[in-house]
């Protein structure tokens, strides 16, 4: 069943940026739209402007990818929604760094990118 399962992870195609940066973002941990946000600027990636990560969450909450958390905590702004990957949503965010590593490793073949340092 997990062969089958990998094989539908493949068939998705690539997920934009934006819902990559997020999938990446929540890998580290439960954050509100803002707190994505600033992770990805902290990665040097650019920032996805507030309607643009708002309907990309609005997508990956359909596919199940992740899903919001009750904060519960004193210290949490409860105006804000905090979002956290499913099991199904680290398993598509896997897919997709493994594709692009792929893509870096054939870049690199290629030419178009250096030869990483051993």
């Amino acid at each position: 069943m997990g062969m089958d399962r990998d094989r539908t992870l493949a068939q998705l195609g690539t997920l934009r940026p934006v819902e990559f940066h997020i999938l990446l973002s929540l890998a580290g941990g439960e954050r509100h739209g803002y707190g994505i946000m600033q992770d990805a600027k902290a990665r040097g990636e650019a920032v996805p402007d507030i309607g643009t990560l708002y309907r990309a969450l609005a997508r990956l909450l359909d596919q199940g990818w992740i899903e919001t958390v009750d904060a519960g905590s004193p210290e949490v702004d409860e105006r804000r929604k905090h979002y956290r990957l499913t099991a199904l949503g680290l398993r598509v965010a896997k897919a997709e760094a493994r594709r692009l590593d792929l893509l870096t490793r054939a870049a690199r073949l290629g030419g178009l990118l250096k030869k990483e340092a051993k």
